[in-house]
């Protein structure tokens, strides 16, 4: 392959990666980005090679490949435009050391690609002791690429447990001190916000009201005072700059605002995956009074006293039954329910009619009395209890779990499928092991690998949907218990809300007036759709 390289190849075209993380901004100014386009740089001139482009990668970490300019490189050697790549090492390329296999040993060369490692003395090209002992630098680098991340997230929780600010944008209210970058000091623009914020809704003032006057004010947002260069309405037609209901109940929920630090909410998957997960609350680094605070903490207690309150529907007003279930058949959106007038009677109304009807005639009204609505609806659940109390239901759905020797059979499926997991991907570690010390070819290795691949995909395909099986069993075996207590226990009352929410998911209503009752238990579905068959 490469001797054919060399006589076809007359004009190297240069493509310069380069690559630098903030892990590796602790490796010193060696590792810097100005000095790798140096020494890389004075090397293609002295060389002689056309240099086509340089590809930078700031801030991205080296154990995945899903880096924009890195991706770039790769489109531009698929359309012939570079026939050569230069790193300064080979951890510049990547610390992922079977993807770096991969690229050195088999994608590059299949491109016609020359790949020079400049201070680790790999070049493709030349037949050295050198690019044999590649693949094992690059497991190196892989193994100080999961060591670094180990360091690194000891020492943020180190610092975590100090109290340190080791966040990226502080919270609205707050800016980093000058002075101190792991330290937090108020923000004369913004803490006055926040605790206008806090003084508004302790006096009784609702979150959704505090939105609708802080926008009509226009009190600058998140956005405007970072200086994000958002304004109200975009170009793109989207609302930027403006206060929501969701961003005053955080403001609202932090307690980092009583001068107490509260980190390690979220972290990495791994240090090989970028996927950021929630930690559970007993993982989060809290410490008191670590700096400056906007808001009391007897206020920020109060406040979440309230908080809960703000769900709950003024006492002033009246609870519907149905309050939340009702959708229109016609357009998809919420039914809502008016209130009582004069006349004592509530009724029904589309919301998208009631918002839009104005000006664009959207839907229709679907309007209907509400008593008579939820009588009829109190009706139909009465004969599904019924139904439910004459054992139907078990007749229906239990008989697939009282077999337990299926649900067995998944289980053990399952488990099976696990280990077979684990076993063919540290048969694939093993083998690339092997590979690199020439045990076995590879064209071997790849037949191998892409075969194992697929028996993997097979596998964890299995494993879905026995999971997704299981998943529903154990929903749908909780379900039923709790209508079947539910269900015991009624007698011939009225139908409580907490019992509706528990047996309906929506009720589906037509301009004709014909209803559609939709059930959380799909059973419940067939059993109701066919109980006049």
């Amino acid at each position: 392959m490469y001797n054919t390289l060399r006589n076809i190849v007359k004009e190297y075209l240069v493509a310069i990666y380069i690559r630098l993380s903030k892990e590796d901004e602790t490796s010193g100014e060696s590792e810097s980005i100005g000095n790798q386009k140096i020494l890389l740089t004075k090397y293609v001139k002295e060389q002689g090679y056309t240099l086509v482009d340089i590809y930078i990668d700031d801030g991205y970490t080296g154990t995945n490949f899903n880096r924009p300019n890195f991706q770039r490189m790769l489109k531009d050697i698929e359309n012939g435009k570079v026939n050569m790549v230069i790193t300064k090492d080979l951890s510049r390329l990547s610390r992922d050391y079977i993807g770096t296999g991969e690229y050195v040993e088999k994608w590059f060369p299949a491109h016609n690609v020359r790949y020079v490692a400049l201070t680790d003395n790999i070049d493709t090209f030349l037949d050295n002791s050198n690019n044999d002992i590649a693949p094992f630098k690059a497991i190196l680098n892989d193994m100080y690429a999961k060591d670094l991340s180990k360091k690194i997230r000891t020492a943020l929780h180190t610092m975590q447990s100090e109290g340190k600010w080791v966040g990226g944008c502080p919270p609205f209210g707050y800016k980093v001190d000058p002075n101190y970058k792991n330290h937090l000091v108020i923000d004369e623009i913004e803490a006055p916000i926040v605790k206008r914020i806090f003084d508004m809704f302790t006096s009784g003032i609702r979150i959704n009201k505090i939105k609708d006057i802080f926008n009509n004010e226009n009190v600058p947002t998140f956005s405007t005072t970072r200086n994000r260069n958002f304004t109200r309405n975009g170009n793109n037609g989207n609302i930027c700059g403006y206060w929501c209901n969701t961003t005053i109940k955080k403001i609202l929920q932090n307690r980092l605002y009583t001068g107490d630090m509260i980190q390690n909410r979220r972290s990495r998957l791994s240090y090989k995956y970028r996927k950021i997960i929630c930690n559970p609350k007993e993982n989060w680094m809290i410490v008191e009074n670590t700096h400056e605070p906007i808001i009391d903490k007897k206020i920020f207690n109060k406040v979440q006293l309230l908080l809960p309150k703000q769900h709950q529907r003024n006492d002033k007003k009246e609870l519907f039954l149905l309050d939340g279930l009702l959708k229109c058949a016609d357009c998809g959106h919420n039914i809502g329910i008016r209130a009582r007038r004069n006349n004592g009677k509530s009724t029904t109304v589309c919301n998208y009619y009631r918002k839009y009807n104005k000006d664009f005639r959207l839907c229709t009204a679907h309007g209907f009395d509400y008593d008579t609505l939820e009588k009829g609806i109190a009706n139909e659940i009465k004969k599904i209890i019924y139904l439910v109390r004459d054992d139907k239901l078990e007749s229906e759905i239990l008989k697939k779990y009282k077999n337990n020797n299926i649900f067995d059979t998944y289980i053990k499926t399952k488990q099976k499928l696990e280990i077979e997991l684990d076993n063919i991907k540290n048969n694939l570690d093993s083998m690339y092991i092997d590979k690199l010390q020439n045990k076995i070819t590879d064209e071997m290795y790849q037949r191998i690998r892409e075969k194992l691949n697929n028996e993997i995909s097979i596998k964890k395909d299995k494993l879905n949907e026995i999971n997704e099986y299981l998943e529903k069993i154990n929903k749908d075996e909780d379900t039923f218990n709790t209508i079947k207590k539910e269900v015991i226990e009624f007698k011939d009352r009225y139908p409580t809300r907490d019992l509706i929410l528990k047996l309906i998911k929506n009720i589906s209503i037509h301009e004709d007036g014909n209803i559609d009752i939709y059930f959380n238990f799909k059973e419940l579905n067939f059993i109701y759709n066919k109980r006049d068959a």
